[in-house]
């Protein structure tokens, strides 16, 4: 009986499976933490995906906001958490390339992480309220260098955040001096467009497609390398004279590192099935993003590929943080 149970474990150690794997995973809701307050796109994907998640791994899985300080709020919460998968963060281009060159003391490196799988891929577009006399970039550019005691700010859901850098990619380009509102997620910041608070912002796509639908905002440019199906008659930033400027943000699943191989294998093709769905794709096309699926080592090589092009644009910019 003891050889028995020796050879067995030889068999197991030899398939390199680990105790996880062998156990029924998961046996208890999976936390899917949002690094971002509720309107943005972080957390309409998340909210979007999450019961059909669920219902691919056999659990459920429960959305919860952790907005803040560009995403480190979130993700430290992540890192806190056991590496057992029923913690899984909603990685994107803020606190998961941008924040590494932005902050000198920033809490986490990108090895504290386990990739998982790339979610969705949206570009930026600028936006202004509807009630707001601009009607091409020309003339928002235009206006602000005529009136250089003009009191003119751009909103975004945090430092740091792509739409944040976006911005400042702007204000380089067209050679703008801009107050920068910081807010706690894109929910607020939109807010504050419709409100009249500040001059534009340039959001993801999927949060502010509604408003431009609904009147309520004017889409000026997108930042994508081509004009995005969804708006068609929306110009790209370099047929709106500013060159130079595409910008893609993207959003993806992470674990906290030591999560084991094959759990996380299992969350990456669920993911993959749910992303394959008829009716997902469609939304993703109905909100001007790209789905993804990819496996953990492709989703960490493109990761570690943003963080290095995002570098030269903070240097360009100048920005440093604590």
């Amino acid at each position: 009986m003891k050889t028995l149970i020796q050879a067995c474990t030889l068999s197991i150690a030899a398939l390199g499976l680990s105790a996880p794997a062998l156990a029924a995973w998961p046996e208890r809701p999976i936390t899917l933490i949002v690094p971002a307050a509720p309107g943005g796109t972080t957390d309409i994907t998340a909210r979007l995906l999450s019961e059909k998640l669920g219902a691919a791994l056999g659990t459920t899985v429960v959305v919860e906001n952790r907005a803040g300080a560009a995403g480190i709020i979130g993700t430290q919460a992540l890192l806190r958490s056991a590496p057992d998968g029923y913690t899984i963060d909603f990685a994107n281009i803020g606190p998961n390339a941008i924040n590494y060159s932005l902050y000198k003391n920033l809490p986490y490196k990108s090895t504290d992480f386990a990739p998982i799988t790339l979610v969705i891929s949206v570009p930026n577009i600028l936006v202004v309220n509807s009630k707001s006399p601009y009607k091409t970039v020309k003339e928002l550019v235009d206006s602000i260098k005529n009136d250089p005691k003009g009191n003119y700010s751009f909103g975004s859901p945090g430092t740091g955040q792509s739409p944040h850098l976006s911005s400042e990619m702007f204000s380089q380009r067209t050679g703008l001096t801009l107050t920068h509102v910081p807010y706690k997620g894109m929910g607020p910041a939109v807010a504050a467009l419709l409100g009249g608070q500040v001059t534009f912002i340039i959001d993801n796509l999927p949060s502010s497609i509604p408003f431009i639908r609904s009147g309520q905002f004017r889409a000026l440019a997108i930042t994508g390398a081509e004009r995005s199906p969804q708006l068609p008659d929306v110009p790209t930033m370099a047929e709106a004279g500013i060159q130079d400027m595409v910008v893609t943000a993207w959003f993806g699943f992470v674990a906290p590192a030591g999560t084991p191989a094959d759990i996380v294998n299992k969350i990456q093709q669920a993911t993959k099935k749910v992303l394959e769905m008829p009716e997902i794709q469609q939304r993703f096309a109905e909100m001007g993003g790209i789905p993804g699926g990819n496996t953990p080592a492709e989703f960490g090589a493109f990761m570690d590929k943003e963080q290095a092009s995002w570098r030269k644009i903070v240097e360009a910019a100048k920005l440093s943080l604590e």
